[in-house]
């Protein structure tokens, strides 16, 4: 006799507990197991590379810096590096230990909030408390230097901003050696706990071949073997003089990789602790000099308008995985000519959701989550109108995005879309 199998769809989100963030996945299920998943995305669309149009290289910096809170360094720096490359500009050696030691405190401030995430995802709200009790010694530090938690303003084009003196050097130190402390018993309670190992092992499995297919890049790359880290392979600033290299859930847990939601999470644990060991390599390594190309701002405007006259392009390890800026200028103008970002989530969910298949329903929350999605920086336009899908062309898109803009503001005049720009997002 055939067997007869029923399959229901169902919506998880936008709107849902397991999310920080609005995006919605549609589940095919055969009772509690996932056969399919639709990922939906365009629910945090802010029209960031429009805005952008209407901006110079300086300003456009600062929307870099907010697509997200917690990679706000990394996307700045990535967007500087493309700026750098397209004009020919050269970053003192001074500042590229500094760009090191901020995005390193920056990784740590990511990997703690996401293995907070994940156990409370699972309702181990124990480790929660642990991991951000732990995390806010990363923010307090970062605030000491920069003066912010988030969204720290330290990296410009050509340098950085705030040089790194005896006094925050001590309070870099001192964080440290709190965290020499306390990540013994973070990694234990996570590596060693048989509530985590019951749900995170062999959970939401990407394998190799799959994370390779769709892309898969950082902890969920590695996690699933692939040995690569944009820092290390791009040889990237002064990373290559400070040991860089990639970590592996094997470097961690001793166990050949599976892919699932237990590496992922391993991965992250070794992260911390290179981190810590990137940052004193940097403050023991960093020479004297000056910290950025151009002393102010106007300056730097007056100089990118005659030196950036075609592409670059800036790629960098954030915590979730490579990141990629490309620019377009043209000489004579203060404003690129097109800004592309590349988040790492963006292939990272295509492969979550090719992982998570055969699995139950109650662990697409924590696969979900092992990703450490970033949604506000990851959402691209889908129309469907009367059940057909229409394909934006760039005139479409600008042109109903000036459209809205001017119903929000009607004080807007004029056409804000300068010669040769375009868009996609």
């Amino acid at each position: 006799m055939t067997k007869v199998e029923y399959w229901v769809k169902m919506p998880f989100g936008p709107i849902h507990p397991g999310l920080e963030e609005p995006e919605k996945f549609i589940l095919t299920l055969d009772g509690e197991r996932i056969v399919d998943v639709d990922v939906k995305l365009g629910y945090n669309l802010r029209g960031i590379q429009w805005i952008a149009f209407r901006r110079n290289y300086i300003q456009i910096m600062y929307l870099a810096e907010r697509m997200c809170g917690i990679c706000s360094f990394s996307h700045n720096h990535t967007y500087t590096r493309a700026v750098e490359e397209a004009g020919g500009i050269e970053v003192p050696e001074r500042a590229e230990y500094i760009r090191v030691i901020i995005g390193e405190l920056e990784r740590i401030h990511s990997h703690l909030l996401n293995l907070g995430v994940l156990a409370h995802d699972i309702g181990y709200d124990t480790l929660l408390h642990l991991t951000w009790l732990a995390r806010e010694k990363v923010m307090d530090t970062l605030e000491a230097i920069a003066g912010n938690r988030v969204n720290y303003s330290m990296v410009t084009i050509g340098g950085v901003r705030r040089d790194i003196d005896g006094k925050k050097r001590r309070i870099i130190l001192d964080m440290i050696k709190y965290y020499r402390e306390v990540f013994p018993g973070i990694e234990d309670a996570f590596l060693h706990d048989p509530t985590i190992e019951a749900r995170f092992r062999d959970t939401a499995i990407i394998s190799k071949r799959v994370a390779m297919e769709q892309g898969a890049v950082g902890p969920t790359g590695r996690g699933s073997g692939i040995r690569d880290d944009a820092r290390w392979s791009e040889r990237l600033g002064v990373y290559p003089d400070l040991g860089i290299k990639p970590v592996m859930p094997q470097d961690v847990t001793g166990e050949r990789p599976r892919g699932d939601v237990f590496d992922r999470m391993a991965v992250r644990i070794g992260e911390l602790w290179g981190s810590l060991e990137l940052i004193e390599n940097a403050l023991d390594a960093m020479p004297d000099g000056k910290i950025k190309t151009f002393p102010k701002d106007n300056i730097l405007v007056a100089k990118l308008k005659l030196l950036v006259d075609g592409e670059g392009i800036g790629r960098y390890e954030a915590p979730r995985g490579e990141l990629v800026h490309y620019v377009r200028g043209k000489k004579g103008s203060d404003k690129p000519l097109r800004w592309k970002p590349r988040e790492p989530t963006f292939p990272n969910l295509f492969a979550v959701a090719e992982g998570v298949k055969g699995d139950q329903v109650a662990d697409f929350v924590v696969a979900v989550a092992s990703i450490d999605p970033c949604l506000s920086c990851t959402d691209r336009v889908a129309v469907v109108q009367d059940g057909k899908k229409k394909i934006l062309t760039e005139k479409d898109l600008l042109r109903e995005s000036i459209r809205k803009t001017r119903e929000i503001n009607s004080n807007i005049k004029g056409d804000p879309t300068p010669v040769g720009s375009s868009c996609s997002r």
